[in-house]
Order: C-alpha cells, then structure tokens, then sequence
C-alpha cells in the first residue's frame, strides 16, 4: 500500500497530464501481467500454425478469423473484468483525490484498449504481415483490435454495474456468450419464424446489433466468399462492399467502443465508492 501512495503522489505532481500519467502507470502494470503475455504468445503460435498446415494464405486467414470471433472477444472481457476489479483500491486512491471521476476511468480503458490491442497486433499482425500482406489480412488485423477495444468498453460497462468480482466476471460471461453463440441463434429463429417476408435489407439492421457478426461479414466478403451467404450475402457486398458501406460498418464499430464506455462514466461518477 505504502508503494501505491508513493506512486500516486508522483502521479499526481503540479503541472502534469494527469491522463497521460494514469494511462502510463495502468499500462505499465497490463504489460507486466503473465495472462497477457501468454495471450499473445498463444495468438502468435496459432496464427503461425494455422498459415503452415492450411498451405494457402486464404485458408489460414479463415482459420484465423474464427479466433478472432470467438477467443479474441472472449479473452478481451474476461482480462479487462479481472483487471478493473483488481484495481479497484488503486481506483478509489484515484478517486479520493482532486481527480475527475470521468478522467480515471477513461484513462483505464486508455490503458487497457492499448494493451490488449499491443496483443492482436503482435499476436495476429505480424504472422499476417508475413503470410497475407494484402488487404484482406489487414482487414482481419483491424477488425481483430476493433474487436477488442469493443469488448474492453462492455467489461468497464459491466464492472461498473456490479461490486461484486464474481458477479461482475459472470454478467461479462454472459455478455460474452449472448454476442458470440446466443445471437446467431435468435436470428436464424427469426428468419425462420418470418420466412415468407423479405428479411434481406433488414438484416444490414441486425448485425449492426453485434459487433462479432458485423466484423464476421466485413472480413468475408473481403474474402471474396460472399457468394456462400445467397441472397443476402450479395446484398451485404453491394452495400458494405462500397464506401458507404466501409463508413457505415467503422461507424458502427466505432460506437460499440464508445457508447458503453461513455455509460460506463456515466454510472460511475453516480456510484457511491
């Protein structure tokens, strides 16, 4: 504790960038954490493998798009929950002092988007730089630290919601588990209850909804495999394959970041510490 406080009086010495500080000090403390370390190393060992045993750049990327759906979001809200909720002492340190409540926790996403997006760009980045340094690999490189500054913003919204570690680390579970598994199931229930009825430009709406499913698309049809998805697979490229559509799906990324960080200090400069 005596270390903390002295690292906290430094943090906050006269004429300093007290966001800057924080964000130094929270990254600094990410970087030195072993999961964080293994999470990249695991990225990189797969990545690498995948492009090996596939023999064709195409077939290692669509192996890698399925980590990024699924382990990337996954690891991203569970390290983000963990971490908040470790640094809670730290947080009320920070709040007791003349700084703004909305300047520490926009500082701990800062730190913590940075790190996790350090993780995507070494972990993925460079086996894809190497193997598929064309459009699409950036593609899958990008939506990939999207993903996870996105899924960052929903673990600060859901350990602001709770005190409690373990309910916090089980509503960040099931957020999880709603965007990655339950909402493809929802769907497809809705396209099979409303069958009759042309569902098509609807579903442009839909995966708006969840980043996963918007990121999924983007990637595939820069793959080139939208003819696989019918129909609407075909409407998603005349739409998202434009530059209208390139806009509209970074916007829609862009406000899963911010929006529920933005509540996220809402809440907390409401909440009583």
């Amino acid at each position: 504790m005596a270390s903390v406080l002295l690292r906290l009086t430094h943090l906050l010495t006269p004429k300093t960038d007290i966001v800057i500080r924080i964000v130094k000090y929270v990254l600094y403390d990410i970087l030195q954490n072993r999961m964080l370390l293994g999470y990249t190393l695991f990225l990189l060992a797969v990545s690498f493998g995948l492009f090996n045993l596939g023999g064709d750049s195409t077939k290692g990327l669509v192996g890698l798009l399925n980590i990024v759906l699924i382990v990337t979001p996954l690891v991203s809200i569970i390290f983000s929950t963990i971490h908040l909720y470790n640094s809670a002492e730290f947080i009320e340190l920070l709040a007791a002092q003349p700084v703004r409540r909305s300047v520490i926790l926009w500082s701990e996403f800062f730190g913590l988007a940075t790190a996790m997006k350090l993780a995507v760009l070494v972990g993925i980045g460079i086996p894809v730089a190497i193997f598929s340094p064309d459009l699409t690999g950036l593609t899958l490189v990008l939506v990939a630290a999207g993903l996870s500054v996105a899924f960052v913003s929903i673990a600060m919204l859901a350990s602001v919601l709770t005190r409690d570690k373990a309910r916090g680390i089980g509503l960040a579970l099931l957020l999880w588990f709603y965007f990655a598994l339950l909402y493809d199931a929802l769907v497809l229930f809705l396209m099979f209850a409303f069958a009759d009825y042309p569902l098509e430009k609807a579903m442009l709406g839909v995966i708006a909804l969840n980043p996963i499913d918007l990121s999924r698309v983007v990637v595939l049809l820069q793959m080139d495999i939208s003819a696989l998805m019918g129909y609407t697979g075909a409407l998603f490229r005349e739409f998202l394959g434009t530059g209208t559509g390139i806009v509209f799906a970074c916007i829609i990324l862009l406000a899963w970041i911010f929006i529920p960080v933005f509540f996220a200090v809402r809440f907390f400069g409401k909440k009583d510490l």
